[in-house]
């Protein structure tokens, strides 16, 4: 079983003082961190005209990571494909994997923010028509020669030949819970993605699906599994938790906002047990046990992405965390 970490979202709560620059250079110096503990994925998400500045530029984002790194997979978890021009997506998704030296996957979704879909001009009800065509449009750009595709929503001429091309394939992978959104991952996308939102029951249950989907249906090909889920390591379970809580609980109330459009001043008490129920914190130790509950049920054929990124709660804390990760946890799964 991989692991790997993020998600980078640079976000600046009220109590931080420091400048965007400096959040930016936090990223930097974790992706570094990420690269020299041996584990083996960094990645970024994406939201918009959000007050704390959550990451926003995906592709420039990637293209800094992929310069200061050396062997770590990188990618997007998720970029929101619906509000792309495809094939402006297509060459910066390329121009990432070349500088990296082919390591990035390129994680998609519908998106669901209200502001976005409306300060953008996109239909809301068009995203799930407009991911798919997206999805299309970037592998026949992708492909050798001219595009050979008449893109949906892009007025793009489909004798023109979108460069640079990547030198290989990028992997497409693909989030969402619900049972349409797990299926096109399963007929469409090379991996797809359990959000944190779900047990491991959860998990494992659309892994099934997945499965019967593409067997049923005779999809050939690889497809990955990658699984999401908050947590930290720490000297034992409360100081694991004393050191991820503040963040945890400050980037799950402006995820309320962002899914639902609407402000949160403050999460209930239940939705602050429900979500350190979910979390996966501890000692070394104890954050293996966890993550083996992951791997009985899915097999050792799964990435773990654990977020360790918690804005605000210190550098030094989440670079230690990371090591920590490297030195004493991934040794047990390889």
């Amino acid at each position: 079983m991989e692991i790997g970490t993020g998600l980078f979202t640079c976000q600046r709560r009220p109590d931080d003082d420091r400048s965007m620059e400096e959040v930016y250079d936090e990223m930097l110096t974790l992706g570094r961190a990420i690269d020299d503990s041996g584990l083996a994925s960094a990645w970024v998400s994406e939201h918009h005209f959000a007050e704390d500045g959550y990451l926003s530029a995906t592709m420039p984002t990637l293209g800094a990571l992929a310069a200061e790194t050396d062997e770590i997979e990188l990618g997007t978890c998720i970029a929101l494909a619906p509000l792309y021009d495809g094939v402006r997506l297509a060459e910066d998704a390329a121009t990432v994997d070349l500088l990296s030296e082919g390591r990035l996957t390129l994680g998609l979704a519908i998106g669901s923010n209200p502001t976005e879909f409306e300060e953008f001009g996109v239909p809301r009800e068009e995203r799930v028509e407009r991911m798919a065509d997206t999805t299309d449009l970037l592998r026949a750009a992708w492909s050798d020669g001219p595009l050979d595709y008449d893109a949906e929503f892009h007025d793009v001429s489909p004798d023109v030949s979108v460069t640079p091309k990547p030198d290989g394939e990028i992997p497409v992978m693909y989030g969402g819970s619900a049972k349409p959104a797990v299926r096109r991952a399963a007929r469409v996308a090379d991996a797809w993605c359990a959000p944190s939102a779900l047990s491991v029951e959860g998990v494992r249950k659309r892994v099934e699906d997945i499965r019967s989907v593409r067997a049923d249906e005779d999809i050939g090909g690889e497809f990955d599994v990658y699984v999401l889920q908050h947590g930290f390591v720490g000297d034992s379970k409360e100081d694991a938790w004393e050191k991820m809580k503040e963040g945890y609980f400050y980037i799950q109330r402006r995820y309320a906002e962002i899914f639902s459009g609407e402000e949160v001043e403050e999460l209930d008490d239940e939705r602050k047990r429900e979500l350190k129920e979910q979390a996966i914190f501890g000692t070394p130790e104890q954050v293996i046990d966890q993550l083996e509950e992951y791997r009985e049920a899915l097999g050792d054929d799964v990435h773990f992405v654990f977020r360790t990124y918690h804005p605000g709660i210190g550098t030094d804390r989440m670079v230690e965390c990371v090591e920590r990760l490297g030195e004493e946890v991934v040794p047990h799964f390889e």
